[in-house]
């Protein structure tokens, strides 16, 4: 399996540090809001990462935070703590709109079937684990306090921009809020470590430390969450583009400052999800989230669709218009899916869903082409193999690509069979067959004539029977 290394810039053959686990970290939400669907589409990706790696045979732990604390409105430690705003905005406590949304973020993920990670960590339950890193990261002398806040000072490193191949918009810092100068700072680039009461007094949260009261900065808390769960060795960090700076910059210069040797090997990074207009917030036009999209009668899994049809390091646009098409083209994939006879009799052709696993898995080893892993499914309903081996392939591969494909199907038979059992007992032609019968005893065979004359060319069949007429669509 090949997969882009954002780190590196280039496409990497993937070996995980140890055979018998791969490590994996997944930046997850800030829980003062509902998950757009711009975020969303990075965490379908990284479900999809983490099931593919399942699928190849890799045993994986996924980890995840939950930012409850420390992110600030802006990106560069700047601004009112997110959760703090959440909280004002509706007259709750902070611990009560986290708990709040982040059960909206998780079934948000039902809904999308993203699997929940083995471990999810809410940020405020890791407070002594980010004090021991920052006083390590203080001793060692990569950590400096100033105005009663503890920063970390990039000038110690070697080299800090560690991802440069990004556009400068993406790397712009706050973009859309705003940044103010910190004069805290030794350096443009410092971020904090840890806060205290003397900045944003209003802080809901605030706990002991070395340095005073306060509350940790929302970089550590992404160390300290990966470090407690899976050790000093990450094999894969996942985020949206818009973490890698200066969120995944900085989580890079506080761990491997901290530890005093490389963490992570591999950085898995999901390109923005657009609307017409540009880049989508929270902020900005309408404000697109999976209820709004079952609002207008859109399945949460059309959209899965969508993200999938298109490669993950691709901006990709979203409008009504493209999500239509791609609803089109799921329903139509069904269709041609509920076709095929669940209950055929025989062997599977071993060799066959061999093949196609390979075609499959080809495109998915190809930096998770997601694109190839949808048209390996048509590949599947094209193949010259019986039904049964075709219904198990789309079964395998669905455990990656979590499109219902299979539980789609089922339902649209049964529709169909419904619908068919309410055609068979159509009152009005229940009722001409009784009035063509009444006629034919009467031995008023022009009147049954035209009786059938009628109904074939509405498209119906009469079947006479020894326990009278059936009819039927043709």
């Amino acid at each position: 399996m090949y997969l882009y290394n954002s780190l590196s810039r280039k496409k990497e053959l993937f070996t995980p540090n140890h055979p018998d686990i791969v490590k994996m970290y997944t930046c997850g939400p800030t829980v003062y809001h509902f998950a757009h669907i711009g975020n969303l589409r990075s965490y379908i990706m990284e479900d999809v990462l983490e099931k593919y790696l399942r699928y190849s045979g890799y045993n994986v732990k996924r980890v995840m935070n939950i930012t409850d604390v420390g992110h600030l409105t802006s990106d560069g430690d700047t601004g009112e703590d997110k959760m703090l705003k959440g909280a004002k905005r509706e007259h709750k406590s902070v611990m009560d709109i986290a708990k709040f949304y982040t059960d909206a973020f998780f079934d948000d993920c039902r809904k999308l079937n993203i699997k929940t990670p083995d471990v999810v960590e809410p940020a405020t339950n890791c407070i002594e684990n980010y004090i021991h890193i920052i006083e390590t990261l203080l001793e060692k002398g990569y950590a400096y306090q100033a105005g009663g806040n503890v920063y970390f000072d990039t000038s110690k490193l070697e080299k800090y921009h560690v991802f440069h191949d990004f556009s400068e918009d993406d790397l712009d810092v706050g973009v859309r809020e705003g940044v103010e100068e910190d004069l805290n700072k030794r350096n443009k680039n410092d971020f904090v470590l840890w806060f205290t009461q003397s900045k944003f007094e209003d802080q809901a949260l605030k706990w002991d430390s070395p340095w005073g009261v306060g509350y940790p900065g929302w970089h550590i808390e992404c160390t300290g969450i990966s470090l407690k769960h899976l050790g000093e060795d990450l094999d894969i960090h996942c985020g949206g583009i818009d973490n890698a700076f200066p969120h995944h910059t900085n989580e890079i210069a506080q761990s491997e400052s901290f530890l005093g040797h490389k963490w992570c090997n591999y950085w898995f990074h999901v390109l923005h999800l657009n609307t017409t207009q540009g880049k989508m917030s929270k902020s900005s036009g309408e404000f697109l989230t999976v209820s709004l999209l079952e609002s207008k009668g859109y399945d949460p899994i059309c959209y899965r669709f969508f993200c999938l049809q298109s490669h993950y390091r691709k901006n990709l646009v979203f409008s009504y218009e493209n999500l239509d098409n791609s609803v089109a083209a799921y329903n139509k994939l069904i269709d041609k899916i509920a076709a095929l006879d669940p209950k055929a009799e025989g062997e599977i052709d071993k060799q066959m869903l061999w093949e196609l696993k390979q075609r499959f898995m080809k495109g998915m080893d190809a930096d998770l082409n997601t694109s190839l892993g949808i048209t390996a499914l048509y590949d599947v309903l094209k193949a010259k193999t019986d039904d049964r081996t075709k219904l198990a392939a789309l079964q395998d591969f669905d455990q990656v690509l979590g499109l219902n494909l299979l539980e789609a199907a089922a339902k649209k038979r049964e529709a169909q069979k419904q619908a068919e059992a309410a055609e068979e007992h159509d009152p009005e032609i229940e009722a001409l067959l009784a009035e063509r019968t009444s006629a034919k005893k009467a031995k008023d065979f022009a009147t049954a004539d035209r009786i059938r004359d009628e109904l074939k060319a509405r498209g119906i069949e009469i079947i006479d029977t020894p326990q009278g007429p059936k009819w039927k669509r043709v």
